[in-house]
Order: structure tokens, then C-alpha cells, then sequence
């Protein structure tokens, strides 16, 4: 029951990782993830909604929602589960339906009240209800607002002193930065869908595409928020959401600033400096939260949560599907209070003596998809080479279509083709894409005679040249099956002119990593080769035997939001490389010997 409250590579290499491909794929691993057996404590809830004034005055909506029995919230202290949205935390949609983040099933939100929690909700400064105007996405004033929303709900009579955060996508970008300041309450953060490195996930290779490069929500969507309790007729929200209209925009921010060491014209300052939470890796980890990340392997910023789990530590849970889904199939909201109890309630759960990571094989025999172990999911697997060849002599081959062979050519060639942009208009949020294999250049390797597992990190290194200066390249690893039907498994991209190499600020896990600094920008000498390496998105799948690996290569991604800005003509000319003391291939993180 609902109810308001008033307002108060080689066979050696094989030798190598057989042990760790024995541990990974060992049979005691595959078993369903613990979830919570706390029961049940409470049947209602009830709603509060104020506004919190913080450091410099600006006035932010909190919901928060409590425990209740016969209508009234508890009077015991409970510890708080918090969430930071620039969504709207309370709504009504299209068609008058009130919509509440702190009731949502997809962030495990709803219900947590039943099990002895307090749920607070707040907009951020400049969106929904609260007042202010955002300054930069996820700034440092906005980590700061977190912090003393925090320290405001820890000192409340109804509190034990002890906050979580929980969020994803921006949400949880929004839970990493709020954690980056130490709040003193905050033990314990569910992290989702977010980013370790700002610039190289949002400009990943230097080429910006689908994340936070749309356009901004209209004031008409703010205004459609429900004020705060004390404000019935909604004269504070509109003057909250006038308010707003000095927002920085947030696609012309992230545009403005193509290399990482760029000053923004409406930050002043190097703003991927100031947002990219590895800046505060040192407070992270000496912070003593208890960290928990989150990702799915048909989204994009699940490379970043595991770069995060590698570098901050905690635990990592990674599921089929796309954005911020709730894996199938899993207790989803069990293992977020398994994990709250712990660290808010101080239970001894086990959590602790469990294996850190939980991650689902795609393909894998039924029930053995899911698999849990303390390696990180492509921690120590090596990458075994397939070299990018040219059709056979006899296939009749299509202008696009090469080989993947285990082996590499002795004789040099090379294959080009010319950049299509005419990619569709995709949709509007199109988190994941489709094979791509006529768009450009793809090499296929024969049929696998043999089940064989992928866990981990892809790298792309090719012998490229272009006919010009700069050019984007997209590549595409696919999964191809017996009726000719390609699933993208994993991709990268990457601007020519910044494959320099780099030493990167924290570990990336054996990938490749270019500094996006303008410094390290090396135009294409046109017409001329050179080397240039990139990581793949990372995955976890059993291909089937029958079933045969593609790489694509295009010059254009439908994802890519600004392409009819940036589209040449005429198009560029690519080309690739292929055989001779410079192959082009790509190593595949294979936990068997495909044959």
C-alpha cells in the first residue's frame, strides 16, 4: 500500500592459459549468483517531497519515502538508499500518468522500503524540480550537491547515519562522482552503465557518438514535474524551471572539446579533467566505500565498469542484454540488498567471502551461462592473432569480402573502399548496432569445427592509409551463423590521426590507450601506411561450431548523432593493408584453439 505522508594466437599460447580457461570454465563456477534472505519488514510506504537547501544556497528536490504501518512512516532509524537523476525523480507522462524513480523496479528502488530502507530520490541542480543552473554534465558542483544531500539525510531523525547510492547510466555516472568527494556517510555505491574516463568513453578513439550527444529536453519537460509538497500550486516549480533555461547544453559541451586537454568555452577549464572520475582514483579507493559495478555486454560503457572494478576494486556484475536491463533471469533486486545489507545494515551476509565477479556467457550451454570466480572477466586470457587476408583465388569474391586466417600471407596486399555514410537514420537511441558487413571491408573465417569461448578484450592492429589527412575507422567483430546471419559481438573506433600511443593514467587492462591530447595528434600522411592498434568492446560468448568470425570495416557508424555535419565529399578513400612484415589483424582473447 501507497500512501502520502503530510509534508514533514599459437598452441604455446594455449599452454599458457589452460589453467586459467580450466578455472573460468570450470563447472563449480557456473552456478546461479546468492541473492538476499532477508524477509520482508514492512507493507507500506509513504512519500515526502521537500526542498533541501545546499552549500550555496540552491534549493534541490528530495522525495523520499519511508517505511510505513497504518499509514505512518516508522519512527525507527533506517539506513537510506540514495539516487541523484537529472530525469524528472516525479513526474507526469504523456498521458498523465505519474511516473517516481524511487517506486522504479529497473533500478531495484522499488520494494527496498518492505526490507527496512529509506528511499530518497533527488533532480539534480538545473532539472526537474530543483532549482539552480547545471553548469557542465556531472561537474564537480554537482558531485558537491551529492555530498551534501548526503550528509543531509544521514543527520535526519528517520536515519541511522549510514547512505547508499545506487544509479545508472547517468545515474550512476552521477553515484561515481557523488563518491569521488568522500562523503563521510556515504559506506556503500551500486554503480551502473557509467564511465571510469569520460573522454574515452564519450569521445571513444576521438569520434563522439550515441552517448550524451543528443539534444537537450525541452523547459516544457521540467515543468511537467510534481512540485514539492509545500508547493501545491506550483509556483515554486516554475520558477525553479525558468531557472534552468541557463543550463549549459550538454551535446555543444562534449563537440566543443575534441581532444582531452581541450579548455571548454562554457567550463573554462579542461572539463574532461574535471569529470573523468579516474582524476580521483586515489580518493576512491582510500574512501573505504564499498563499491559495486554493473554492466551488460550489448552496451558500450560495460568496458568502462570493468576498467573501474580493475581499478577501484569492489565487486562486478555483467549480464546479457542492452542499457541498464535488469539481467534475465537473476535476482536483481536481491543482490542489491544482499549488498546493502552488508555494508548499511552490517549484516554477515557472506557477501564478502563470495567470488567478486558474476558475469553471463552469452551461447553457453544452459546453465552454465552464468559464471562467477575473483578474475576479472579477461583479466590474464591472451589474445591469439587472425590476420586479415584476401578472398581465395577461385571464390569468386564480392569487392568486400576477404578472409580471416589463423595463419598470416607471406605476400603483400592491400584492400580500400570508399566511405558510405548513407547508413539509415537509426533510432533515436540506438545503444547497440546491426552487422554492418556491406558497408565496407569484412574478412570471414571458416566455419569453427568446435565450441569456442571469447572472454574478454578484442584489439584491431592494421597497416592503414587514407587519402587524406584524417579518417574515422569502425570495426565490427561478428558472429556469423550457419544461415549466413552476423550478430555484432564487440566493436571499436578510433580518429586516425590519434593512434599515437600512450601511457594511460590507470590500468586498462592490456588495451591500447591513446591520450586524446592535442599534443599527440599525427595527421595521415595521404596515401601512406602506418600502424595504428585499438581495443574492441569486451564480451563474453561461446561461438558455435559452424558458425564462422567476421571483421568489418567501415569509415561511419549510424550511431554517430553529428555524421550529416561531418560527412565529406567526396568521400575518403580507405585502405587497409594486408600480408607481408606488417599485417593487419586481430587478436581474440580465445580460451580454445579454434580449428
Amino acid at each position: 500500500m501507497f500512501r502520502q505522508s503530510k509534508p514533514n594466437t599459437s598452441m604455446r599460447q594455449l599452454l599458457n592459459i589452460a589453467l586459467l580457461a580450466a578455472l573460468i570454465l570450470s563447472p563449480a563456477l557456473a552456478v546461479e549468483p546468492a541473492t538476499s534472505g532477508a524477509p520482508k519488514l514492512y507493507a507500506e510506504v509513504t512519500r515526502e517531497t521537500v526542498y533541501v537547501s545546499v552549500r550555496d544556497g540552491t534549493r534541490l528536490a528530495v522525495n523520499i519515502y519511508r517505511p510505513a504501518v497504518d499509514g505512518k512512516p516508522v519512527a525507527a532509524q533506517l539506513p537510506v538508499v540514495f539516487a541523484f537523476t537529472p530525469y524528472r525523480a516525479r513526474f507526469r507522462d504523456g498521458k498523465g500518468a505519474v511516473q517516481e524513480t524511487g517506486l522504479s523496479e529497473r533500478l531495484a528502488l522499488k520494494g527496498l522500503t518492505d526490507y527496512g530502507y529509506v528511499v530518497a530520490v533527488a533532480d539534480i541542480r538545473g532539472k526537474g524540480a530543483s532549482f539552480g543552473a547545471r553548469r557542465g554534465f556531472q561537474d564537480r558542483t554537482e558531485a558537491q550537491d551529492g555530498r551534501d544531500l548526503i550528509e543531509w539525510l544521514a543527520r535526519q531523525q528517520w536515519s541511522t547515519g549510514k547512505i547508499g547510492m545506487i544509479g545508472c547510466s547517468y545515474l550512476g555516472g552521477a553515484t561515481l562522482q557523488v563518491a569521488s568527494t568522500a562523503p563521510p556517510s556515504l559506506k556503500a555505491i551500486f554503480v551502473g552503465a557509467s564511465d571510469l574516463d569520460k573522454y574515452a568513453f564519450v569521445r571513444r578513439g576521438g569520434i563522439p557518438a550515441q552517448f550524451n550527444t543528443r539534444p537537450d529536453e525541452p523547459l516544457s519537460d521540467d515543468l511537467m514535474s510534481l512540485p514539492v509538497d509545500a508547493d501545491p500550486d506550483g509556483g515554486l516549480l516554475r520558477t525553479a524551471v525558468a531557472e534552468h533555461a541557463r543550463n549549459t547544453p550538454m551535446a555543444p559541451l562534449w563537440y566543443g572539446m575534441p581532444y582531452r586537454d581541450s579548455v571548454s568555452s562554457y567550463t573554462g577549464n579542461r572539463f574532461w579533467e574535471e569529470v573523468g572520475p579516474y582524476t580521483y582514483l586515489d580518493t576512491l579507493k582510500k574512501s573505504g566505500i564499498a563499491t559495486y559495478f554493473w554492466g551488460n555486454w550489448q552496451d558500450e560503457p560495460t568496458e568502462q565498469m570493468l576498467l573501474a572494478a580493475a581499478n577501484i576494486g569492489g565487486k562486478l556484475l555483467v549480464g546479457p542484454g542492452s542499457h541498464c536491463v535488469p539481467p534475465p533471469e537473476f535476482d536483481f533486486s536481491g543482490e542489491v540488498r544482499h549488498f546493502f545489507d552488508r555494508y548499511l545494515k552490517g549484516a554477515d551476509n557472506g557477501i564478502e567471502r563470495e567470488p567478486r565477479y558474476t558475469y553471463w556467457v552469452d551461447n553457453a550451454p544452459k546453465g552454465e551461462q552464468w559464471r562467477r570466480g575473483d578474475t576479472l572477466p579477461g583479466a590474464g586470457v591472451k589474445r591469439i592473432a587472425w590476420y586479415l587476408s584476401a578472398a581465395k583465388s577461385g571464390s569468386a569474391p564480392s569487392v568486400n569480402d576477404g578472409t580471416l586466417t589463423s595463419q598470416p600471407l607471406i605476400k603483400r596486399g592491400a584492400d580500400s573502399f570508399v566511405v558510405n555514410y548513407n547508413l539509415g537514420a537509426g533510432e533515436y537511441f540506438s545503444f547497440w548496432v546491426d552487422a554492418m558487413d556491406d558497408k565496407g571491408l569484412t574478412y570471414t573465417s571458416p566455419a569453427l569445427t568446435a565450441d569456442t569461448t571469447m572472454i574478454g578484450f578484442p584489439v584491431l592492429h592494421l597497416n592503414f592509409a587514407a587519402d587524406r589527412d584524417d579518417a574515422n575507422i569502425f570495426a565490427y567483430l561478428e558472429d556469423v551463423d550457419t544461415y549466413g546471419k552476423a550478430t555484432v559481438v564487440s566493436f571499436g573506433r578510433l580518429a586516425a590521426s590519434q593512434r599515437k600511443l600512450s601511457v594511460a593514467p590507470y590500468d586498462t587492462m592490456g588495451i591500447p590507450w591513446h591520450s586524446g591530447r592535442s599534443t599527440d595528434v599525427t595527421p595521415l600522411v595521404p596515401g601512406k601506411f602506418v600502424p595504428l592498434s585499438f581495443g574492441l568492446t569486451p564480451s563474453a560468448r561461446v561461438f558455435a561450431a559452424g558458425h564462422r568470425l567476421r571483421v568489418t570495416i567501415t569509415g561511419a557508424d549510424p550511431r554517430q548523432r553529428n555524421l550529416t555535419e561531418i560527412r565529406q565529399e567526396p568521400p575518403p578513400r580507405l585502405s587497409v593493408a594486408l600480408g607481408g612484415s606488417k599485417p593487419s589483424l586481430i587478436e581474440l582473447p580465445l580460451l580454445q584453439s579454434p580449428k
